[in-house]
C-alpha cells in the first residue's frame, strides 16, 4: 500500500523558514556599567528652642478623688507654664488616662481571687515647647513646685531648619563625589552623567540633655533653677547618587 505526503506539507515548511531568524539577528545589549554611592552631610548648630514633657500623676481611692486632685494640680501647672510667657500654640495635652489599680490574691489552698480593685491612677501629661532658653530651668523648677511631679526633656531643636537642611545636602552631595573621583581615579576610568539621585534619611537634632522628675518628688520654693545647657545639635542628611561610568 502507497501512503502520499499531505499537500499542506510544503506550505508549513514555507512557513517554518520564512519564520526563521536570520544568523545574528538576535543581539544581546550590554548593560551600562554605573558607580553608586553614598554621601552624608551634617550640620552643627546651637539650638533655639526645646520641648518638654511636664505631667501629674495621681492616686486615689476611687477614680472621682484621683481625678479631681489631678485636675487642681494640672490646672495650676498649665497656668505656669502660660505665665512663664509660653503661649497656648506651644503647649498641647500628650496622654491622659484613668487607669484602675488591681490586687491579686490566693485563697489558702492556691487558687487565684478574682482582681480587685484597690485604687485608680489619673495621668495627664502635656508637651511644651520652650522658645526662650534662658527661661528653661526657671520653667522645669515652677512647673515642680505647682504640682508636676512627671517631667522628661529636654529635647533641644531647631526651628528654621531649612537652611541648614540645605547646606547638609550640598554636604553629602560633595562627600559623594568626593569618593567616586578617588574611585575614578584609582581604577582608571571616567564618571559620565548622573544617573539618579535618591535622598535618604534625615536625621533631625537629637536630645543633647535628659532629665526626669520622678512622682511625688518635692523642690522647695527657694531652690535655685535646674541647670540646663543645650549645647549643640546635629542636623544630618544622605544622598545616594549613580554615575555612568564612560566607556573607552
Amino acid at each position: 500500500m502507497t501512503f502520499r505526503l499531505p499537500s499542506i506539507l510544503p506550505l508549513f515548511a514555507a512557513v517554518i523558514l520564512f519564520l526563521a531568524p536570520e544568523p545574528g539577528y538576535a543581539q544581546t545589549v550590554e548593560p551600562t556599567p554605573t558607580l553608586s554611592l553614598s554621601g552624608t552631610g551634617r550640620v552643627l548648630t546651637e539650638p533655639d528652642m526645646a520641648t518638654i514633657r511636664a505631667g501629674v500623676i495621681t492616686q486615689a481611692a476611687t477614680a472621682k478623688e484621683a481625678l479631681d486632685e489631678n485636675t487642681a494640680r494640672m490646672t495650676s501647672v498649665i497656668q505656669a507654664f502660660k505665665d512663664a510667657g509660653i503661649p497656648d500654640t506651644d503647649l498641647s495635652t500628650q496622654n491622659f488616662s484613668i487607669q484602675p489599680e488591681y490586687r491579686y490574691d490566693r485563697s489558702n489552698n492556691g487558687v487565684q481571687k478574682p482582681p480587685q480593685i484597690v485604687s485608680y491612677r489619673v495621668e495627664n501629661t502635656a508637651v511644651v515647647i520652650v522658645r526662650d532658653l534662658d527661661s528653661l530651668g526657671g520653667v522645669l523648677d515652677t512647673s515642680v513646685q505647682v504640682g508636676a511631679n512627671t517631667i522628661s526633656g529636654p529635647i533641644f531643636d531647631v526651628a528654621g531648619k531649612g537652611p541648614l537642611l540645605d547646606a547638609a545636602r550640598a554636604d553629602a552631595a560633595e562627600d559623594a563625589l568626593s569618593k567616586a573621583e578617588i574611585y575614578a581615579e584609582t581604577l582608571g576610568f571616567e564618571l559620565g552623567p548622573v544617573m539618579s539621585i535618591t535622598e535618604g534619611a534625615i536625621v533631625r537634632p537629637q536630645p543633647k540633655a535628659m532629665m526626669m522628675a520622678r512622682a511625688e518628688m518635692a523642690i522647695a520654693a527657694d531652690s535655685p533653677p535646674v541647670p540646663i545647657e543645650g549645647g549643640e545639635v546635629g542636623l544630618s542628611v544622605t544622598v545616594q547618587v549613580t554615575w555612568e561610568i564612560e566607556q573607552e
